[in-house]
């Protein structure tokens, strides 16, 4: 059985891992209301609607 010969430090040991964790791009979708991109199940930031009622009031 193979054995190393010297132990894998923290820092190489680490940057191996640090590729496996990256985040993937949230996905996007458009507000029935007004058609602005944004993220799914959110409160549209440009009309205050989610799901066809109004959450938050907006001035126009």
């Amino acid at each position: 059985m193979a054995v190393p010969k010297r132990k894998t430090s923290k820092a190489r040991r680490d940057k191996r891992r640090s590729n496996v964790w990256k985040l993937a791009v949230p996905g996007f979708s458009r507000c029935t209301k007004c058609g602005e991109l944004g993220l799914p199940h959110r409160v549209c930031g440009n009309c205050g609607y989610y799901k066809g009622v109004q959450v938050v009031k907006k001035e126009a």
